[in-house]
């Protein structure tokens, strides 16, 4: 390789590593979280909608049948529900936009939960306030879906 070369690629190198640090890191998706409920589906379906609207969620479809129960949007801080990246070392700070779809399966005499989420920034902060900013998609912290579970399990027994 010519000393031309080396240095064309010396030049592109130092320019992708000096651009580097300010570039979006996305962080990785976790598995959808599943769990199991000791009850019936019946039990469980009345146990988990009591949950959702004991934590105020706003629901869009709720599907006894098939066994779905989706979320519509909910507007929460980057980092208490959804984590987002950061840029270069810091993390990205503003608000989310978070939805959940609950899946309910029976499983013999328990139940199988499953809940996906989807999530994505809505305002980022900048200087003097947030503001609206191009869509970045960002992953559960997994706090929430735990302790909708735990709910769960509260009510089943009540």
């Amino acid at each position: 390789m010519g000393r031309g070369c080396l240095r064309v690629l010396g030049v592109a190198l130092g320019a992708t590593l000096a651009g580097g640090c300010a570039a979006y890191i996305s962080p990785l998706q976790p598995p959808p979280y599943r769990d199991q409920i000791a009850a019936s589906y019946d039990a469980t379906w009345k146990a988990l909608i009591r949950a959702l609207a004991f934590d105020n969620v706003p629901l869009r479809v709720v599907a006894k049948d098939s066994g779905v129960i989706a979320s519509d949007d909910i507007v929460s801080p980057i980092g208490v529900y959804a984590d987002c990246g950061s840029r270069g070392d810091s993390p990205l700070e503003g608000e989310t936009l978070v939805s959940f779809t609950v899946f309910v399966r029976p499983n013999g005499s328990t139940t199988d939960i499953q809940i996906n989420s989807k999530m994505r920034t809505f305002r980022l902060a900048k200087f003097g306030g947030l503001k609206a900013d191009p869509n970045y998609e960002c992953v559960s912290t997994t706090r929430w879906e735990p302790n909708l579970v735990d709910a769960v399990r509260r009510f089943v027994k009540e």
